[in-house]
């Protein structure tokens, strides 16, 4: 089935920021290969050579654009060695991007995957340093021309993932989950589902307890957990960053319990 749409969208995501020339240069080999498409940034402020925030970011927006969108992600440490560059087909979108776990949320499911290997659709000469410019936009653009995924190179079966990490019970009973991610308000988001959150929960940051859920970010005390958009258990401190009241990371642990 041809899941591509008929006015072609492409998302960028990198950590690039916006103070140098480098998305601007993406954007104009995107348009001079096809003028006709929308670009749209995802996120240029992804930590540098931070990949697991890419997969994050990436996965709680991709989802939510029209089918058929072409999403490039350029967080890219391994530039210029022998990591190779993908094209991917999952779900209703497709993916350019590094095998380096970027797409870890991604290729959950079944997903068609090709090496990037062709260079007729390259931007020549390419620079060691910038695949972003070189390689994954002007494939992007040939994509949304409805270049079929076999033209830009051989197949690719296997994926490079990131390990995910699961709440667990401990020997006590008690629900241990972990920070997953920081957003820029400091607020401190884990792998903890809503479902998972028992009744009268009673949840231990470092050495505080907050004793309810709170509807929203404005109500309770100034330490607050809630449920946020994606369904999973924040942290947060009113009017203030959670992870730096806290000296939280991500990958520490938030411990739930059952009052009495």
């Amino acid at each position: 089935m041809n899941i591509r749409n008929s006015s072609p969208v492409i998302t960028l995501t990198t950590d690039f920021g916006t103070s140098d020339p480098y998305v601007a240069a993406m954007k104009g080999v995107i348009l001079k290969i096809n003028p006709e498409t929308k670009i749209i940034d995802i996120s240029h402020d992804i930590s540098p050579q931070n990949i697991y925030e890419t997969a994050y970011v990436l996965d709680k927006a991709w989802r939510y654009f029209p089918d058929g969108t072409i999403h490039i992600v350029v967080v890219d440490p391994g530039v210029g060695t022998d990591r190779n560059a993908l094209v991917v087909k999952a779900a209703n979108a497709f993916f350019i991007a590094p095998n380096n776990g970027v797409l870890t949320y991604v290729v959950d499911g079944p997903f068609e995957a090709v090496s990037i290997t062709n260079p007729p659709f390259w931007n020549q000469p390419v620079s060691s340093t910038f695949h972003g410019r070189d390689i994954f936009a002007p494939v992007a653009a040939h994509l949304s021309l409805d270049t079929p995924l076999s033209e830009f190179g051989e197949p690719v079966t296997s994926l490079v993932t990131l390990p995910k990490t699961k709440p667990y019970f401990g020997s006590d009973g008690s629900l241990v989950g972990h920070v997953i991610h920081i957003d820029r308000f400091g607020n401190v988001i884990t792998d903890i589902s809503r479902d998972d959150v028992p009744r009268n929960p009673a949840i231990h940051v470092k050495n505080y307890v907050i004793e309810e859920l709170s509807p929203f970010y404005a109500e309770g005390d100034e330490l607050i957990a809630l449920i946020g958009s994606d369904e999973k258990l924040e942290i947060a401190v009113k009017n203030g960053n959670a992870a730096e009241s806290l000296n939280l990371s991500v990958g520490d642990d938030i411990v739930v319990r059952r009052k009495p």
